[in-house]
């Protein structure tokens, strides 16, 4: 089959600038939709599925297994739990014993001119030292740790940008206000992408104070000879303390099931807008390629096949869907990649990587091939004698 060059197909865009552009546009439009819509899903779901120790094990209320910030244990659990269960990890003779309280609590950048809670919800972990035990990808990155009985607070890294600090260390030295009671940011955290980047990490005790509460959220514990079961028989045990033994990586693993609608809703949307801007481009290139009939006609009379001209059509479209593409994922990689996003863990990061990336494009070249082929189909099906007498 002998085919067009394709210097035919690039010549072609450049002969009406304003079709080129609606169909680089659009193309760029659908990708650039597709790319924030896949960031989305893979940043939500890294950060669920990164967070959790095998080792460790979670001690909630039961009837709380769904919500850590709705348990309420009582607050000598942590101290029983040392007492009656052996084979915990140890450093230093410090059992690796964390009682927490999660809360997620307004956050002001500005001082309230009233009483009432204003700004946007954050996760706070009210924690000891030992939590630096059992949580062991946390890291204090830049800073230092809060102080006891200070008003002192370290960010995580999502959890600063979310507030608009960016680079996250800049946040370090600025208070914020927890409804009317100001605190001052000393650190900033990391956690290998886990929920831990999304939360804001208090001493204990004055979250207890801020939040009038005289209970845990959980305790967390790290396992060492101990089985999950001897852990799940002291829970059983101790009926006076209502609680509930599950593994992190379980709860973690529980809760991206919870969130996997939210997912599915995001990428259904995302391509119902796709295919609508699949028939939005058939009827662009169905406009482009109409006035070209008798052109098509001609290439047909000089002894190109319809195979070989639908070909260079389809390569027309092509270029014009990757050079959209092409643009979207650049503007996706300087504008979209990393930004904050608040949910109910806290917060996470758009995150665009190379199998986003790949989705991407790829989407923009179906978009250029599936754009062509009928617009193509329905112009070259004429006979030749009546292409060539078309005025269109």
């Amino acid at each position: 089959m002998k085919l067009l060059p394709i210097s035919y197909a690039t010549r072609n865009l450049g002969r009406s600038p304003g079709r080129m552009c609606l169909s680089i546009g659009g193309s760029m439009l659908v990708v650039l939709l597709v790319l924030a819509s896949a960031g989305f899903v893979t940043g939500m779901q890294k950060s669920i599925v990164s967070s959790g120790n095998p080792r460790n094990m979670i001690l909630m209320a039961a009837g709380s297994i769904e919500s850590i910030e709705r348990s309420e244990v009582a607050m000598q659990t942590s101290g029983i739990l040392a007492a009656s269960v052996s084979g915990l990890r140890e450093v230093g003779g410090v059992e690796a014993i964390s009682p927490e309280i999660h809360l997620a609590i307004p956050v002001s950048k500005v001082e309230p001119t009233n009483e009432e809670n204003t700004g946007d919800l954050m996760v706070f972990r009210g924690v000891t030292p030992a939590a630096w035990l059992v949580h062991e990808d946390a890291q204090l990155e830049f800073g230092r740790l809060p102080e006891p009985g200070r008003e002192e607070i370290i960010l995580g890294r999502m959890a600063a940008r979310s507030l608009g600090y960016e680079p996250a260390e800049t946040a370090i030295g600025h208070r914020l206000w927890i409804g009317v009671e100001p605190v001052e940011v000393v650190g900033i955290l990391s956690g290998s992408g886990s929920v831990i980047e999304g939360e804001a990490w208090i001493d204990l005790a004055n979250l207890q104070v801020i939040a009038q509460r005289d209970s845990l959220s959980c305790v967390v514990l790290t396992r060492n000879e101990a089985t999950p079961a001897s852990i799940d028989s002291f829970a059983v045990r101790r009926l006076d303390l209502e609680l509930v033994a599950i593994e992190e990586t379980d709860y973690y693993a529980s809760l991206a099931g919870f969130f996997r609608p939210i997912q599915w809703m995001v990428i259904i949307t995302a391509i119902l807008i796709a295919f609508g801007g699949i028939v939005g481009g058939l009827n662009t290139t169905y406009a482009a390629f109409a006035s070209r009939v008798r052109e098509l006609g001609t290439l047909q009379t000089l002894g190109y096949s319809r195979p070989a001209i639908m070909v260079s059509l389809v390569q027309e479209s092509l270029l014009a869907s990757a050079v959209g593409a092409l643009i979207a994922c650049g503007v996706g990689l300087l504008l979209i990649d990393g930004i904050a996003i608040r949910f109910s863990l806290g917060v996470f990061g758009i995150e665009i990587d190379t199998l986003v990336l790949a989705a991407a494009l790829t989407t923009g070249l179906v978009l250029g091939v599936l754009g062509a082929i009928i617009p193509a189909w329905r112009c070259l099906r004429l006979p030749i004698p009546e292409a060539l007498r078309t005025s269109i």
